[in-house]
């Protein structure tokens, strides 16, 4: 595939790495490029008139159910303390406060990671100086907490930079990006390494893509060693190993500005004005996590995780628990340290 590229600040990043780098280094830097990634310089908002819409910014029973579930596994664990890692707007753990009750913010004490410094000052807008402390990384932050805390994200895990693969001449190649001198841009196979996930010893047909969060293991790796009791609740959209692509041969990479879904060549129009994301394969967050020295307590869907920690109050918060939508969507995946 091959687009026009125009973009002056991307196309020197190209020129400067060589002029060709696999698509994960291109997601990167089109998301938390300093310069230009989509974080970095964040150009739309989460909600009705930003680029994308969660659950956190569509609802409050989300917040209400990560606030039950904080009360069940903090009396269960004795923890008091709580991190909200890649926090985006603020909203959600602003709903969170606001539904632990005025007991409940005494009890817990929240940290925030967060990397980008443009999102982390919408936070603190939302929240106020003095609500919590900010960390730009898990280590920092379960270092304040003493290693003890009960740790939660929502549609963190999608945002990693993914391993874009493609199956070709039944193996499976990495899929490039190379700059040619008149100036566009063209996607490119070359030999894949090993990025850890079970996706490649599935039978998929010729011509398959799938992503691969490997960034994720990586991450988790890091700060993995710092975190001594606690209980770990990740929320994302996905689903388990082969079954994320049924009847998706392209895969589930896409891009969202202003609510618009952006696919294939429309990716690279104008890289840092849109949110790029993939499906998550729980299969690997299971794997990667049993690696890492983590227990994997329980996996649900959003639906039964609504259903057990909260009641809805309307037609939103309906939705979110629908199995045939948001509901049905989003797992909720449980771990601890062993």
């Amino acid at each position: 595939m091959e687009t026009h590229f125009s973009y002056p600040s991307l196309r020197a990043w190209l020129e400067a790495a060589g002029g060709a780098v696999p698509f994960r280094r291109f997601m990167e830097a089109a998301l938390y490029d300093p310069g230009f990634g989509y974080y970095g310089r964040r150009i739309g908002t989460v909600g009705a008139r930003g680029d994308f819409a969660t659950s956190a910014s569509l609802s409050g029973r989300l917040a209400r159910a990560v606030a039950a579930w904080m009360a069940e596994e903090g009396q269960a664990g004795g923890c008091r303390e709580v991190i909200e890692i890649g926090p985006g707007s603020g909203q959600l753990h602003q709903a969170l406060r606001q539904a632990l009750g005025w007991r409940g913010r005494w009890h817990w004490r929240s940290h925030l990671v967060e990397r980008s410094a443009v999102l982390a000052a919408e936070q603190r807008a939302a929240l106020g100086q003095g609500r919590a402390q900010w960390h730009t990384d898990p280590a920092a932050a379960l270092a304040a907490a003493g290693g003890k805390a009960l740790i939660f994200s929502n549609e963190l895990v999608d945002a990693f930079p993914a391993t874009l693969l493609q199956r070709q001449d039944g193996v499976w190649q990495e899929v490039w990006l190379e700059l040619r001198p008149s100036g566009s841009l063209v996607e490119a196979l070359r030999p894949a390494g090993d990025c850890g996930t079970s996706l490649v010893a599935a039978d998929f047909a010729e011509g398959q893509r799938v992503e691969c969060h490997a960034g994720y293991r990586d991450w988790l790796e890091a700060w993995r060693p710092q975190w001594r009791a606690g209980t770990m609740l990740t929320i994302d959209y996905g689903a388990l190993g082969p079954q994320l692509y049924r009847r998706r041969p392209g895969g589930s990479l896409r891009g969202y500005r202003r609510h618009q879904r952006l696919e294939g060549l429309a990716l690279y129009g104008d890289p840092g004005s849109a949110d790029l994301t993939a499906d998550v394969n729980f299969s690997d967050l299971l794997r990667w996590g049993k690696a890492a020295g983590l227990a994997n307590v329980a996996l649900e869907s959003q639906a039964d995780f609504l259903a057990r920690y909260s009641a809805g109050r309307g037609e939103i918060d309906a939705r979110l628990a629908d199995p045939g939508e948001a509901g049905g969507a989003f797992l909720c995946l449980q771990q601890r340290p062993v």
